[in-house]
């Protein structure tokens, strides 16, 4: 009987996808479920998109992506972190972080190889491993460590079959961002254990309380960090479909290797929209990085005043509030949520296990549409009996 792969079969579809479909069929629906802003691309790199279709720019770029945006990424990174690489063999540019996961994981791993993950997590971390024949292994953390994993936690983690561990600060779905300190542990301990980092860092420009802590700048980490970043939340990008990764040449050059076969280069409209951005992007990456400060204190507040318990997220564009007072799973709450109040928040369960008891709601919307939105919730969590007292 003709079957696809095993490793595909074990793997369950998203937990976000459903709801996007049931919202498919609604309407006066309010969605704090997007993982994406709100905002149009800023016009200069829109233009830079139809400049390029004007001038005839529909053909295939280097396999490694334009080099003039390779050159421009290089000098970003240095300029912001103090990490140099070289444009010629140690960026490659993908079709978002989404193609940058895939291949590293496709590059640096044989059938077995085991790759440490922060449980909550971004719903592909895991299938991405499997996907290329590991096996991920999860390391539950909590609310009440900030989401962020212990040293000892990590270290208690490794094991013979360990290849890497992946790193994603700030968090998706949980806004948590590790300190230094902690990430210059995780480093140190991966030295000792002679593993890769692969740093997920595509929210590094949205961060709120202190500045983006890059690993592969951490000491002893730039020789095994492959530091995966883009353009889709920082310059509002999403569908265009532009990221990159940065690390060892060996690393990059397998990963090249990879790419070249299945997608040949990203689309050639994408990277000049992405050279724009790293041109003249800065204004617009602060103007919506502020708007986004002052809708996630906006929105943890209404949050803990409804008595559902939110962790202040210290970047990103997510809330991650607790509905465990409420005797639902988070499941049966987001689904509740829907159908009696029209709002769209994702399952904290679509993220791992550690994630049931807590819902995401993003904050890349509309402050009107938030205000509804948590008025809409509060009204929710008010016909419902508490299973505990809210403390």
């Amino acid at each position: 009987m003709l079957s696809v792969a095993k490793h595909v079969q074990g793997v369950r579809a998203s937990g976000i996808r459903k709801f996007f479909d049931i919202v498919a069929e609604m309407t006066d629906v309010i969605s704090l479920g997007v993982g994406e802003p709100d905002f149009a691309t800023p016009w200069n790199m829109r233009e830079a998109c139809i400049w390029s279709l004007e001038k005839g720019h529909t053909n295939y770029t280097s396999n490694w992506g334009m080099l003039e945006l390779r050159e421009l990424i290089c000098q970003h990174l240095e300029r912001l972190y103090g990490v140099g690489y070289s444009p010629v063999n140690q960026v490659l540019v993908t079709v978002g972080v989404s193609e940058a996961l895939d291949l590293v994981f496709r590059a640096i791993l044989d059938p077995g190889d085991e790759v440490v993950i922060f449980d909550p997590c971004y719903v592909s971390y895991g299938p991405c491993v499997s996907f290329s024949h590991g096996v991920p292994v999860h390391v539950p953390t909590t609310v009440e460590q900030g989401f962020v994993p212990t040293p000892e936690q990590f270290r208690a983690a490794i094991t013979p079959r360990t290849k890497a561990v992946l790193v994603a600060f700030p968090s998706n779905p949980t806004g948590a961002v590790a300190d230094r300190e902690t990430l210059q542990k995780i480093v140190d301990i991966a030295r000792e254990a002679d593993i890769f980092v692969v740093s997920d860092e595509i929210y590094d420009r949205l961060v709120y309380r202190a500045p983006h802590v890059c690993v592969a700048a951490l000491d002893g980490a730039y020789d095994r960090t492959i530091l995966l970043g883009g353009f889709s939340k920082s310059y509002a990008m999403t569908g265009l479909r532009i990221g990159y990764a940065a690390g060892p040449p060996d690393v990059i050059e397998a990963m090249m290797k990879i790419h070249q076969y299945v997608t040949l280069c990203a689309p050639i409209t994408a990277q000049k929209a992405a050279i724009e951005a790293l041109r003249d992007g800065e204004d617009s990456v602060r103007e919506m990085r502020d708007e986004y400060n002052r809708r996630r204190r906006l929105i943890v507040k209404r949050f803990n005043d409804c008595g559902m318990p939110c962790m202040d997220p210290g970047g990103a564009f997510y809330a991650f509030p607790s509905v465990k007072d409420f005797g639902l799973s988070s499941e049966e709450f987001a689904e509740r949520l829907l159908y009696e109040k029209r709002v769209v928040v994702v399952p904290g369960s679509a993220f791992g296990e550690c994630g049931e008891g807590y819902v995401r709601a993003s904050y890349a919307t509309a402050i009107d549409r938030i205000e509804e939105a948590a008025s809409r919730i509060a009204d929710f969590v008010k016909s419902l009996p508490r299973a505990v007292a809210v403390g």
